[in-house]
């Protein structure tokens, strides 16, 4: 199960997350993963266990939230003045960041939750980020690959490789976004209504 409250910004909840959050991080940071416990975790975070279980549930299940929240973007993605630069650094900087080891302990913690709501929030977090992209490119004039392309082509082949390959490359990164755009540009829009012929 996913976190069973929307905490109130400011409010008891939201501080009791905070605690907790950085209770986690600190303790991953100091010792090995399989020695952190919800006991550990609340002791550091000076709440009770059983606040942390009626919150989350289980252990992997409040890994999961932690890892959802180190992945929120902190800032905008780089403006390069053009659409394909801007896709690629960001490509490029997201291939390197998830193939680091904190990267791939973060997709590990949010993949083993028990349901996917920690996963789509990764999703939508990824997903505002290329229609982002997509808004500068377009106020440039520019063309910009539909949103769902740019999860199909450049950031899900970029995961997949991440967990089940290789690291990409540099330049596996570079043609991937060089795909995608290819194909955007070679798309023929169609003619203005007005010019359409009636059935």
């Amino acid at each position: 199960m996913a976190a069973k409250e929307n905490p109130r910004p400011g409010g008891r909840s939201a501080r009791v997350q905070a605690s907790v959050h950085q209770a986690v991080r600190e303790l991953l940071a100091g010792m090995e993963r399989a020695d952190v416990t919800i006991p550990l975790i609340a002791a550091k975070a000076g709440v009770t266990p059983s606040t942390i279980y009626r919150r989350w549930g289980d252990l992997q299940e409040l890994l999961a939230d932690v890892a959802v929240e180190r992945l929120r973007p902190d800032m905008q993605p780089i403006d390069s003045g053009s659409g394909r630069g801007d896709l690629e650094a960001w490509a490029e900087q997201f291939a390197e960041e998830m193939s680091s080891g904190v990267g791939r302990e973060i997709i590990r913690d949010v993949l083993s939750a028990q349901d996917n709501a920690n996963a789509c929030k990764c999703c939508a977090f990824t997903r505002e980020q290329m229609e982002l992209l997509s808004e500068r490119a377009t106020a440039r004039g520019e063309s910009f690959p539909p949103v769902d392309a740019v999860m199909d082509q450049v950031v899900a082949p970029i995961i997949y490789r991440i967990l089940f390959g290789d690291v990409p490359t540099a330049e596996r990164v570079r043609s991937l976004v060089a795909g995608v755009m290819t194909k955007d540009e070679n798309v023929t829009p169609p003619p203005p209504a007005s010019e359409r012929k009636s059935a």
